[in-house]
């Protein structure tokens, strides 16, 4: 029996997470269910799954849900605050983790489960773009386990041999292949990107996400973070790292080798396929998503990105070669300029031009520890909603 703790246990990952747990009790136990605000929600999850803890984000949501789970009988323990999302994450009690709340609030908690020596299952992209290396080093001198939960890397390390630490050319990598769906607007022309919708930019045609991820998926913001993810991830520069845009969204990621193969995973566009390898690793288990039917598919296609169409991607392949805390600013101003246009506040073809803005006002620390990377967040976010504020004025 895995004691689990589910940072973002309402989200998409969360709720996927949660249904293979429900389909293998006799594995899987939630020890603690972390959400930011849903708290309807992550009471009823509560009642199903009977956590020892909950964790919210403040004394007022804690003590709404406090008095839900009183009402219910239920025993589980009410927590709130960026200290108890550590605290869960890092408990003695705890055997693995999913790191799957959004964005930059993300870092501290799961970092903590790094230091802890947990297994961690990791969906939260920002950790490894804003702290790639603090965190990689805190892995690897805790002796956790980090098992990826993206589906494009989670198919990166099923297509690697075991060994792949050793270094990808000893392996004879050649190239990883890092596919995406290209979005909505894969086909739209420039010009009327100007004036898409929220509605529009959420509007996936392969995959049910969050707000915030889809529009970064329609940006291609979110192939770019996830570059700079598997760049620390499998130790792989930029330039190893290739872009497909793949319509299909079936083929989740490859690797090339030397000797002219290419090795892929497949599966239907469903999280449930790689949160049960990551939960059961190494063995496999059901997960209720759907098998493939190569026949009914039919034909899988290829394209290269349009850099023009996408700068987000070419940004994120900018600041993976800068380095320091140039990734940490893009993250940040990424997130800011995201909500704006979820808010209506900022164009969609404005979240780049800002991005490129913060990025050019701010400078790089090269060497950076945690405190460097927080301060450039905070920097990163301050300017950047001082260009919203201007626009939204004007």
């Amino acid at each position: 029996m895995q004691r689990i703790t589910l940072l973002g246990s309402t989200g998409s990952i969360g709720l996927s997470t949660l249904d293979v747990m429900r389909r293998h009790p006799q594995r899987y136990a939630a020890y603690a269910l972390c959400a930011h605000s849903q708290i309807q929600q992550l009471f009823e999850q509560c009642c199903e799954f009977k956590p020892r803890f909950a964790v919210v984000r403040d004394a007022v949501l804690a003590d709404q849900l406090a008095a839900l789970c009183r009402s219910a009988g239920l025993s589980t323990e009410i927590r709130h605050g960026v200290d108890a999302l550590t605290e869960m994450a890092s408990a003695p009690e705890v055997d693995a983790v999913m790191a799957a709340i959004v964005g930059a609030a993300g870092l501290e908690p799961t970092l903590a489960a790094a230091r802890a020596g947990k297994k961690i299952m990791l969906a939260n992209k920002e950790v490894l773009v804003m702290a790639g290396a603090l965190f990689m080093r805190t892995i690897q001198e805790s002796g956790a386990t980090l098992l990826p939960v993206d589906s494009e890397h989670n198919a990166i390390f099923q297509a690697l041999p075991a060994d792949f630490s050793r270094g990808l050319a000893a392996c004879g990598v050649e190239r990883i292949l890092l596919t995406a769906s290209g979005g909505p607007f894969r086909e739209k022309a420039l010009e009327d990107l100007r004036h898409v919708t929220p509605e529009q930019a959420c509007a996936h045609p392969n995959w049910v996400m969050g707000r915030k991820i889809s529009v970064d998926s329609a940006s291609m913001m979110n192939k770019g973070l996830e570059v700079i993810e598997a760049h620390w991830l499998f130790a792989a520069p930029p330039e190893k790292i290739q872009v497909l845009v793949h319509p299909q969204s079936i083929i989740h990621s490859a690797v090339a080798y030397n000797d002219g193969s290419v090795l892929a995973q497949m599966s239907h566009p469903d999280m449930r396929t790689p949160i049960a390898y990551a939960l059961a690793y190494p063995e496999r288990i059901v997960s209720g998503a759907p098998a493939l039917d190569l026949f009914k598919i039919g034909r899988l296609d290829f394209y290269p990105p349009d850099f023009e169409r996408f700068p987000c991607l070419r940004l994120a392949y900018d600041v993976l070669r800068q380095g320091g805390t140039a990734p940490a600013i893009l993250n940040a101003a990424n997130e800011v300029a995201v909500a704006a246009f979820l808010e209506r506040k900022l164009a969609f073809l404005d979240i780049s031009r800002l991005i490129e803005t913060v990025l050019s006002r701010l400078p790089c620390r090269i060497d950076s520890s945690l405190d460097d990377v927080l301060v450039a967040d905070a920097e990163a976010r301050q300017l950047a909603h001082q260009f919203v504020n201007r626009r939204d004025a004007a």
